[in-house]
């Protein structure tokens, strides 16, 4: 008997959950949590899925691609138009960094607590 089990929600460690949490609702348009404060935020999709952020004191960005401050986690969203995306990110706050494995399928971007994070084709 196989186990069943429904991805419910996704948590970022970070230094402000709002300011995070903002990035990710101007990003996505998904509905901010009413009970968000400056400890944990949180965004809701209709279908229940919960992107939360939690303040971490001394948090300290991942480095991507070097594995000194791993990653550990990323997120993909799919995206009609790349560069358009793109542009729009970096408006927002969004960073870019060097390392760009595939351009043209893909594009990784960092939010502003310096998660990396995919751009893909849809």
């Amino acid at each position: 008997m196989s186990l069943q089990m429904r991805l419910s929600a996704i948590t970022l460690d970070c230094a402000d959950p709002l300011a995070l949490a903002a990035f990710y609702q101007q990003a996505t348009g998904l509905e901010p949590h009413p009970k968000s404060n400056a400890d944990f935020a949180g965004l809701n999709r209709a279908d229940g899925l919960f992107i939360g952020f939690q303040r971490v004191d001394d948090y300290r960005a991942p480095q991507w691609p070097d594995q000194t401050l791993p990653q550990q986690i990323h997120l993909d969203f799919e995206v009609e138009d790349l560069d358009e995306a793109e542009t729009r990110l970096l408006e927002l706050g969004a960073g870019k960094p060097e390392q760009q494995p595939n351009e043209a399928r893909w594009r990784v971007l960092t939010d502003p607590a310096g998660h990396p994070f995919c751009l893909v084709r849809g």
